[in-house]
């Protein structure tokens, strides 16, 4: 099983089935596509930032390799190794990159495909749907983030703290 994630705009409400026009669903899992073609792959994506910085990092190490005068068995493990590193942060920097573009993540699911996922990433965003507030004060399905008024501190927020 694969977890995939769910990024629609800052300003979707939960339900609304017209969101879901803008939506993306990525795929949280190594990219092979960005292990062979590095920053090819992220201008394919239309992730300008990430692909330049991408191509500076890869002629970069390689450059410094030429330069410490690598034996080219060594150099070619550690290209290996900067390409695989690259395959497995792409999906992130393409997360991170929607983030900036103002697409949230508001779900993440897992399944088998691509097409499970988008079926239940959809059926949880549409049953989804705002209601009047009732005794029961559950979270939605939909991840959220609650507000607090002072910071959080330690790995147990929700705990009572000593006073």
């Amino acid at each position: 099983m694969t977890t995939y994630t769910l990024h629609l705009p800052r300003d979707a409400r939960p339900g609304d089935p017209t969101a879901l026009e803008d939506s993306e669903l990525l795929k949280d899992a190594f990219s092979w596509g960005a292990f062979f073609f590095t920053f090819l792959w992220f201008f394919y994506h239309r992730l300008w930032l990430a692909g330049i910085g991408v191509l500076v990092v890869v002629f970069g190490f390689g450059g410094l390799l030429a330069l410490l005068d690598v034996h080219p068995l060594a150099g070619s493990i550690a290209q290996l190794l900067l390409q695989a590193l690259i395959g497995l942060e792409a999906n992130s920097l393409r997360r991170w990159t929607l983030a900036r573009r103002g697409l949230a993540m508001v779900d993440a699911v897992t399944a088998e495909d691509q097409d499970e996922a988008e079926a239940k990433a959809f059926a949880r965003w549409l049953e989804a749907r705002p209601s009047a507030p009732s005794r029961s004060t559950a979270p939605s399905p939909i991840l959220s983030t609650p507000r607090r008024a002072e910071p959080v501190i330690g790995l147990f927020p929700d705990a009572e703290r000593p006073r």
